[in-house]
């Protein structure tokens, strides 16, 4: 019994000196410090850090994207309410505004109990931590990762998978998933993939490994897709910042040209690309 009572007295001194580099639980913020919160790692330890000053957006500022806009709204608005709402993936053309869309709706519903938490890609893999801290509380959450992508056998694909359809515990009702991305199916797709789909009585059964990238993105009830913008929708966007950051109605008129050349040296028309133009152009005129 004494050989005994000293390996488990050595046992408990191990397990203490261990406990020191195991992960604390995290705990849950000041809820009312802030609308917007990050999800942070650091020193082996998880928090939801608030954001004091989260980006200040408004829907009105969105333009030549009414119809995505309406969408996303009214999905969030049957959230709030308390109805059912999907999981929404904002996917395409870079600088087009999606990242944007979901920050503005922070702003919109705030006051009405949204709040925004953003979550990393690498970070995914604490989804259920995350979702465990919201549970039972009155606000409603968006939980927002940007530009999400994966490589093949990434943890994080995984955790996300459960959480959005396939977990066996049953994600609150106060939690939605709000993600952007430039893949349509968030993981990386190849020619030899497509080796193996089979052609069945007229009908088309797409390979093992297809199937799998396709069944995350479906997990989304709600997809919004953003296309490059054209020319006039570019230059509209262009007018609408100069006039927001105070340029002269006659130094707008006169800034087409430039516009059009700022787009051309960036290889892009976007919302993101025109913003930064009127920011170019509108620091001329400040005193």
């Amino acid at each position: 019994m004494t050989d005994l009572n000293q390996f488990l007295t050595r046992a408990e001194r191990l397990l203490e000196r261990l406990e020191r580099f195991l992960p604390a639980e995290a705990a849950a913020p000041d809820w009312n410090a802030a609308t917007a919160f990050r999800w942070r790692r650091r020193n082996n330890a998880t928090a939801l850090v608030p954001v004091p000053n989260p980006h200040r957006i408004r829907l009105d500022d969105l333009q030549d994207i009414e119809e995505k806009k309406d969408r996303i709204v009214s999905n969030t608005r049957q959230f709030l309410a308390g109805k059912r709402a999907n999981n929404v993936l904002l996917t395409g053309a870079r600088g087009t505004g999606k990242s944007s869309l979901v920050k503005a709706l922070l702003n919109e519903f705030a006051d009405a109990g949204l709040r925004l938490i953003e979550v990393d890609k690498d970070d995914l893999v604490d989804l259920p931590d995350i979702v465990a801290l919201l549970e039972g509380r009155p606000e409603r959450f968006i939980l927002f990762t940007d530009d999400l992508s994966f490589e093949d056998g990434e943890p994080a694909y995984k955790a996300l998978k459960s959480v959005l359809d396939g977990s066996l515990a049953a994600v609150p009702d106060n939690v939605l998933i709000y993600a952007t991305s430039n893949r349509r199916h968030l993981m990386p797709e190849y020619f030899s993939e497509n080796a193996a789909t089979k052609h069945k009585d007229g009908e088309v059964h797409p390979a093992e490994a297809v199937e799998e990238k396709i069944s995350l993105s479906e997990r989304f009830g709600l997809w919004i897709s953003f296309y490059p913008f054209s020319q006039d929708e570019y230059l509209a966007v262009v007018n609408h910042w100069l006039g927001e950051f105070g340029v002269p109605p006659d130094a707008v008129a006169g800034a087409r040209g430039e516009a059009l050349q700022w787009a051309l040296l960036r290889g892009s028309r976007s919302g993101r690309v025109a913003w930064q133009f009127a920011r170019d152009y509108a620091g001329r005129f400040e005193a």
